[in-house]
């Protein structure tokens, strides 16, 4: 009977652990942005970054406010020193010396410090770079969300275009398949060429290696998407939006006529805080050349012993205290720190003039992203168009082949336009959802900032 309970907890255990495995996601575009800005490893780490420059903002303030340490100690002198007097001292003859050891064999003592900066240029300077170092943290934690949402929005499309083939691809080799078989058989009773079956098979077997690829591509493309979300490559994944509906949804032209704040851009953002560093470096240098001045305060007490009796009540101990300043004035150092003030000086030029460029690069950035993102509407639109045409041509083609009007290689041509324009409208929508994302990277539409 023991054995039996054992043996049913382990298969409902091991029943419980497939159900777990067994989960299945499912996303609309905004649902996985938003899972993966919580659970993208990057964006994981991004906040870890955030944690720690806070940490050391807390560790510069502590280090200008009162800092108190004890020191116990405790000696045991096994040898003591011998100190060799004059004879004469004690009473012996003349010329002679008598050796004497002074102290106690053993001694302890405990002391309690009390330091308290006063005035450090230095110490002020750091204070700022800290906030400073925070607000870069944040800022590179702010463009990994805009990264990790630019990836999902590829990785998401990516998926849907390797599903859209690949039912296109499906469909195109079972009509091809069906159009083989009527021509082999015309061909049998007499009533047709061999030539024209085997530009069907030519046909239908680059349907065939097209689809195989195609299929091995949506298998890394649901991988990718789920890397980009955090979670198992191998988990099972739903897409809910449509590619005919995320290309709807991101065809936006006021996001063309939509003006740069430059003060939004996460790259400028990033490229000001550098600027900050540089000088907050120089303040730095400057701030060496001003004294510094301390205090301290301790108290102490210690107890001599010829015997370890430290914790005996009728040990004698002897109180002691201090208080004092520590000044500390900088007078010369041969050019050295003229030196230092200087390099950072130079340090600071030369981020001032990346900034002046970074500026520059984020406009031409602006304009490019918005130039691509009209070509992938007026592409898309196009891409509509053709295949349309292309459906026509092929379809007249096929008529014109089963009554005898046209050739194979002209059916053959006709086909692989279509397959080529087949292609090319839904990559076509694909470009327009990347460069959509591209340009609202650029403008900072998002507003993806950590709370």
């Amino acid at each position: 009977m023991i054995k039996k309970g054992v043996v049913f907890i382990l298969v409902l255990l091991s029943t419980y652990g497939y159900a777990q495995q067994k989960v299945t996601y499912s996303f609309n575009l905004e649902e996985a942005i938003t899972f993966a800005i919580d659970s993208n490893y990057t964006a994981i780490n991004a906040r870890r970054d955030i944690a720690m420059a806070i940490k050391q903002k807390w560790e510069t303030t502590a280090a200008g406010l009162p800092q108190i340490d004890g020191n116990i100690t405790y000696n045991n002198n096994l040898k003591q020193p011998v100190t060799l007097l004059p004879s004469e001292i004690t009473g012996g003859p003349a010329g002679t010396f008598t050796p004497v050891t002074f102290g106690t064999k053993q001694n302890g003592s405990a002391v309690a410090t009390l330091d308290q900066l006063i005035f450090d240029g230095s110490y002020l300077v750091g204070l700022k770079a800290a906030k400073s170092f925070l607000r870069y943290s944040e800022n590179l934690s702010e463009k990994t969300n805009l990264e990790i949402r630019r990836g999902v929005i590829n990785a998401y499309g990516s998926v849907i275009l390797s599903e859209e083939l690949v039912l296109i691809f499906e469909k195109n080799k079972v009509n091809l398949e069906k159009n083989l078989f009527e021509t082999q058989k015309i061909y049998e009773n007499g009533l047709g060429e061999q030539e024209s079956v085997e530009q069907l098979e030519i046909t239908l077997l680059q349907i065939e290696t097209q689809l195989s690829n195609i299929k091995r591509s949506l298998t890394i493309a649901r991988q990718m998407f789920n890397v980009s979300l955090g979670i198992d490559v191998a988990q099972d994944v739903i897409f809910e939006d449509t590619f005919d509906e995320l290309t709807t949804q991101n065809i936006s032209l006021d996001l063309l006529d939509q003006t740069l704040n430059i003060d939004e851009n996460v790259d400028y953002k990033i490229a000001l805080n550098y600027t900050e560093q540089r000088d907050l470096e120089m303040q730095l240098e400057k701030s060496k050349f001003l004294p510094s001045l301390n205090a301290f305060a301790n108290y102490g007490t210690s107890a001599n012993s010829d015997t370890f009796s430290f914790f005996n009540g009728e040990q004698v101990w002897y109180q002691s205290s201090m208080l004092g300043l520590s000044l500390k004035v900088p007078v010369f150092s041969s050019g050295m720190r003229r030196a230092r003030t200087q390099r950072a000086k130079i340090a600071l030029d030369k981020a001032e003039t990346e900034l002046v460029e970074a500026v520059q690069n984020i406009t031409l950035e602006l304009n490019t992203s918005k130039s691509n993102y009209q070509f992938a509407i007026d592409k898309y639109q196009n891409s509509k168009k053709n295949i349309a045409l292309a459906e026509r041509i092929e379809n007249k083609n096929q008529i014109k082949f089963s009554e005898g009007l046209a050739s194979s290689f002209d059916l053959r041509q006709a086909q692989t336009q279509l397959y080529t324009f087949q292609q090319e409208y839904f990559r076509s929508m694909l470009d327009v959802i990347n460069a959509k994302s591209d340009l609202e990277t650029v403008l900072n539409t998002p507003q993806l900032r950590n709370n």
